[in-house]
């Protein structure tokens, strides 16, 4: 196929582009910073770049992983994220579905963050009993902030698109894969791979499994038709451990992994006193055939000892 990546220079798309063209596919990456992976810079908001890649490129397929992130709530005003987020998904999507276009599949990076509510993000600080057990059925949605707001707005977009041209789309909602410092950096003192090691259980997957969640939703989309799915790594816990995991999760942990205790204490790790959210990747496993390599068992397996 001939794939468009929007976001080609950023941590997805650098790991995205090498795995699409080593499964034979031509891909066009787009990006306003050059890069190994960018072969056009340019911006989703310039709606003319755009159509002219979609045309002259003879694009097929498109992943439209391009956004304004959280991190750029403190540099970038609320203009530039509707700019980016909204207006550019849907010049993607206008394009798409253009007369003479050949994209007959769109694939959109979206966030597990739009799915949580200050009253979510507050947790047992908040008053919260037991932890949220948050799968794609979790309603009303309530973005906390601008960056929130857009990608559940660009998602809308992508339904109406849907509904009214027929165009498969399928929507991903990443968890965290990031490498940068994340909001939950203070609830342990130690080091940032610890948070992320913890976060294994809950909402977090490798940059891998990212890339690899949108090469399978490529491949299944006209299948689909439409849909949602959160990708995050397969959380060990059930429903029933709610109110424990807010209550003590040290000991919710231990009990599926008696030994976790151990292997952190060689590293000088500690986990979360409380969690507060956990996310259900379920429906991925079972209408996409997806599940992340990466879970917490192997954290601790690279914790071993040669």
């Amino acid at each position: 196929m001939n794939i468009l990546v929007t976001g080609s220079s950023g941590w997805l798309g650098q790991t995205l582009v090498p795995r699409l063209l080593h499964d034979g596919h031509k891909v066009v990456g787009l990006d306003p910073d050059a890069g190994a992976t960018t072969s056009i810079v340019g911006s989703v908001v310039d709606r003319a770049l755009v159509r002219r890649i979609i045309r002259d490129e003879g694009i097929e397929a498109i992943v439209h992983a391009a956004a304004r992130h959280k991190p750029h709530i403190e540099t970038h005003d609320n203009t530039e994220f509707v700019a980016v987020n909204v207006q550019g998904t849907l010049n993607l999507l206008e394009e798409a579905v253009a007369e003479g276009s050949r994209v007959d599949r769109f694939v959109f990076t979206s966030t597990t963050s739009l799915m949580i509510s200050q009253k979510i993000r507050d947790g047992r600080a908040g008053g919260a009993t037991e932890a949220i057990w948050i799968d794609e059925t979790l309603a009303p949605l309530q973005p906390r902030n601008i960056y929130g707001v857009t990608k559940l707005a660009a998602e809308e977009l992508c339904r109406l698109f849907n509904h009214l041209h027929k165009l498969p789309i399928l929507v991903l909602r990443t968890a965290r894969f990031f490498p940068e410092e994340d909001d939950m950096a203070h609830a342990i003192a130690q080091s940032s791979e610890n948070t992320k090691a913890n976060e294994f259980l809950f909402r977090r997957l490798s940059v891998e499994d990212a890339a690899e969640a949108h090469v399978v939703a490529l491949a299944k989309a006209r299948d689909i038709g439409f849909d949602t799915f959160i990708i995050s790594s397969m959380t060990p816990f059930s429903r029933e451990d709610r109110r424990d995991l807010i209550v003590d999760a040290p000991a919710v942990v231990a009990r599926y992994f008696p030994e976790y205790r151990k292997l952190y204490e060689a590293f000088g790790w500690t986990m979360f006193e409380s969690i507060d959210r956990v996310y259900d990747a379920g429906k991925a496993a079972r209408i996409l055939d997806f599940t992340c390599r990466t879970n917490f068992r192997q954290v601790l397996e690279a914790l071993r000892p040669a």
